[in-house]
């Protein structure tokens, strides 16, 4: 009853205590201050109310306006307050000043940079506000007419083996930019766990892999959808996680995050289509891994001291789970899996189970294209593939083993045989010997 009369009879009131919550200094002194300016007076219910307030919201993330809007409807004492003083209470001054950067504890020592207000975002990244909003697109107007020049993705439909289409989504070049700008300025600050080895400087698939070499037993999983499985309230959160204002976490997330357009639902399965039309991390933006590697910080902790209890290493490589031990964990590994996949779908993503594998040291255990039994090594399909290439390109020239039309073969077997160097370097240093004699 007290919610139905108060957001009927005093709406103004409510939205104006809630931004007073919002703005400034988050101590209980400071709301109580702000509420009183609010009120035209120094109500004495103002101060427990918040601090009833500030232990509600203790050691989560930075609330949203309407979380304010729902603590304030649900509080009994301002019930009880409301109802004694129904007829003195009225909004005296609204509070203008611009909210603070609330950081959480762990986030007080991040070098990130200082944007409290949409002004302060559109001068960060040389904006103005009309551009800002085009880019941020948090309506999602670019998406709901089939005009292409106005959306700012050019977009790529895959299919996968299993059947399944893979979106690739690349922003254009002015989106581009401000997305590497995120990145560089804002992201590149924030210390990922050290369990994810994806998309990061100073760690590779080689230190993916390398916990894992010798074990007893390796057990690989894999997740399906990674990118899409964000959804654009999740990159808002991490954002106010960060210490940013509601609004500017909006923009924020709105720049970093997609909607695939109506016509490119037909190229859709129905699954896909769920995961695509609403707005997501798009596999292609400069800003996704690092934003998703971020964001699975709270499951990376989670998996890392399950791994733990039962003796056994994690580590991640985007999408890619990687488990091993020794025989404590060998006795254990069917049912550690099964809560593996617990874990995860508490924490909002899906496992392929097709792709669970458990190797012992009886098989080949591979993560990744690595077979990491004794020691890191490629797997020998790959190897032979690639030396049986590069010897044809030397009989045959280049041209004829360039079945796929790689615009860059050269770069394109460089690269395969810079990753064999680095995994085995004397069998990269035979490769390399046959590479040098192809006559290009």
């Amino acid at each position: 009853m007290f919610r139905r009369r108060f957001v009927m009879r005093n709406p103004s009131l409510l939205r104006a205590l809630a931004r007073s919550f919002l703005a400034g200094e988050p101590t209980a002194e400071q709301i109580a201050a702000r509420a009183s300016r609010t009120l035209g007076r120094q109500w004495r219910w103002l101060r427990p109310l918040a601090q009833r307030y500030l232990n509600s919201v203790a050691g989560r993330t930075r609330p949203r306006h309407r979380d304010v809007v729902q603590f304030l409807l649900t509080d009994r004492g301002l019930g009880r307050a409301w109802s004694r003083y129904i007829d003195e209470l009225s909004v005296s001054q609204w509070v203008n000043e611009p909210q603070e950067m609330q950081p959480v504890s762990a986030a007080g020592t991040w070098d990130v940079p200082r944007i409290e207000s949409i002004g302060a975002l559109c001068d960060w990244l040389w904006l103005d506000p009309g551009q800002l909003d085009w880019f941020a697109d948090l309506k999602g107007l670019g998406n709901k007419k089939n005009r292409p020049r106005l959306r700012h993705y050019h977009y790529r439909i895959l299919s996968k083996r299993d059947g399944n289409v893979r979106l690739i989504e690349a922003p254009k070049p002015r989106l581009k930019k401000l997305q590497r700008q995120i990145l560089s300025g804002i992201l590149d600050h924030i210390p990922p766990h050290p369990a994810a080895h994806g998309f990061l400087k100073g760690r590779s698939i080689r230190t993916f892999t390398a916990p894992h070499v010798g074990q007893r037993v390796v057990l690989r999983m894999d997740l399906s959808n990674f990118f899409p499985t964000f959804s654009a309230a999740r990159i808002q959160t991490l954002f106010r996680t960060v210490a940013y204002p509601e609004s500017v976490a909006d923009l924020l997330g709105g720049v970093c995050t997609s909607a695939a357009p109506r016509d490119m639902w037909t190229g859709l399965t129905h699954d896909a289509r769920s995961l695509y039309s609403g707005p997501h991390l798009p596999q292609g933006a400069p800003t996704s891994p690092a934003l998703a590697n971020l964001c699975s910080y709270r499951v990376d902790c989670r998996l890392a001291g399950l791994a733990e209890s039962v003796g056994a290493r994690y580590t991640r490589y985007a999408d890619d789970l990687a488990f091993s031990g020794g025989e404590e964990f060998d006795k254990r590994v069917e049912r550690f899996s099964t809560h593996v996949a617990a874990i995860l779908l508490e924490e909002g993503f899906a496992v392929n189970h097709r792709k669970t594998r458990i190797m012992r040291r009886g098989v080949r255990q591979h993560l990744a294209g690595i077979v990491v039994n004794e020691h890191m090594n490629v797997r020998r399909r790959d190897f032979d593939l690639l030396k049986a290439t590069l010897a044809n390109c030397v009989r045959l020239g280049p041209e004829s083993q360039n079945r796929r039309g790689h615009a860059g073969f050269r770069a394109h077997l460089e690269g395969r045989l810079g990753f064999v160097e680095s995994i085995n370097p004397a069998k990269g240093k035979r490769l390399r010997a046959v590479f040098e004699r192809i006559q290009w």
